[in-house]
């Protein structure tokens, strides 16, 4: 691929997302609570997460095994966050599910889709067309953005593990109901986790700075705010605007 090629592919995908931002506030992807039977044939839960999230994994790895580019640090760095996190989310989050909920297969294989074009895109940021700025080795990691973005990634990590921790321990076996998340980031957003995921990305960019990690944050936005909104309606639908409060969708005290 040249970069040119690269260069257009982000630039469709920055298109895309704006139109999946809009059509996400009139359509609410049937996944979760909101899951019907017009989405089509479902799978289980388990392993529609795993063939969903396992191929942004997969994908960065082949990459990165079969570049013929120098890795330097700030490479290795962000290529263990990467692969970090969706090892977490392939092969862990999906196994810690309880319950026998199901996702549909068109849910499902769009999200295999983004997974294998980001990991591209990434994995092409990292290997094809890397930042000069690398070549400066682990003295990259004395930049103060640098560092302030790792933090970030790291907050916004432990944010997303600790929200997920709350949604999975609200009910207990057998219980079908359902509840409004309290502690952590819930006390101020009806998504934490949701909070938590964008807050990681928002800083693998700042580290990464290269337009590919940002095109994911603009991606993780625009798939994820919709979403927080759907999911803040239906919270105050189903327990009342007392319940939910001044908490806000997914950006503490802005939305």
């Amino acid at each position: 691929m040249t970069e040119e090629v690269f260069n257009y592919l982000l630039a469709g995908m920055v298109a895309t997302g704006l139109v999946v931002f809009i059509c996400l506030y009139f359509i609410t992807a049937g996944y979760g609570q909101f899951r019907t039977k017009q989405w089509g044939w479902s799978i289980n839960n388990k392993l529609a997460w795993i063939m969903m999230e396992a191929p942004a994994f997969l994908t960065m790895l082949v990459i990165w095994h079969t570049s013929k580019c120098p890795t330097m640090a700030p490479q290795i760095v962000l290529l263990s966050l990467f692969l970090l996190h969706y090892f977490q989310r392939s092969f862990i989050f999906p196994l810690l599910m309880s319950g026998h909920s199901k996702m549909p297969v068109s849910i499902m294989l769009s999200g295999v889709t983004f997974n294998v074009i980001n990991g591209i895109i990434q994995g092409g940021a990292l290997y094809w067309f890397p930042q000069e700025a690398y070549q400066e080795g682990w003295n990259y990691f004395t930049h103060a953005n640098t560092i302030v973005g790792v933090i970030v990634f790291f907050v916004g990590m432990t944010i997303n593990l600790h929200s997920d921790h709350v949604i999975r321990n609200l009910r207990k076996p057998g219980d079908t109901r359902h509840y409004l998340p309290q502690g952590g980031m819930y006390h101020f957003v009806t998504c934490g986790n949701y909070f938590g995921e964008l807050l990681e990305w928002t800083g693998f960019a700042i580290i990464a700075s290269s337009p590919a990690a940002w095109v994911f944050v603009w991606w993780t936005a625009a798939n994820l705010v919709p979403r927080a909104h759907a999911i803040h309606q239906k919270y105050r639908s189903e327990f009342g605007d007392t319940a939910v409060g001044n908490r806000k969708r997914i950006i503490p005290f802005i939305y």
